[in-house]
């Protein structure tokens, strides 16, 4: 398993703080915001950053932002199936209701 590197080599060159490339990508992953939406969006807060910027910095850290949250995410479960009841209707037929 590859070691994870520190916050500080992760970030070390960046001209912008670190606390605002994690939030545009943060938005642009969990919104699904354009680039162009987190420009403007980051302008009205007092930022310049032009949109190719962002989509750098997704492509630079979305991968090791996986793999720090696989880090510490747990599997749910092996089970998948879902608790169903099925009734019957004289007009339609039987009606499956998922509880």
């Amino acid at each position: 398993m590859k070691k994870i590197p520190s916050l500080e080599k992760l970030f070390k060159g960046r001209h912008c703080e670190r606390e605002i490339i994690v939030l545009c990508v943060r938005w642009e992953l969990r919104f699904k915001l354009s680039l162009r939406d987190l420009v403007e969006i980051m302008a009205e807060r007092g930022f310049g950053v032009a949109h190719t910027t962002i989509m750098r910095w997704v492509q630079r850290f979305v991968p090791e932002f996986e793999r720090r949250w696989n880090q510490f995410a747990r599997q749910s479960g092996q089970s998948w199936r879902v608790d169903e009841t099925t009734s019957k209707s004289a007009a339609s037929g039987p009606i499956c209701i998922a509880l």
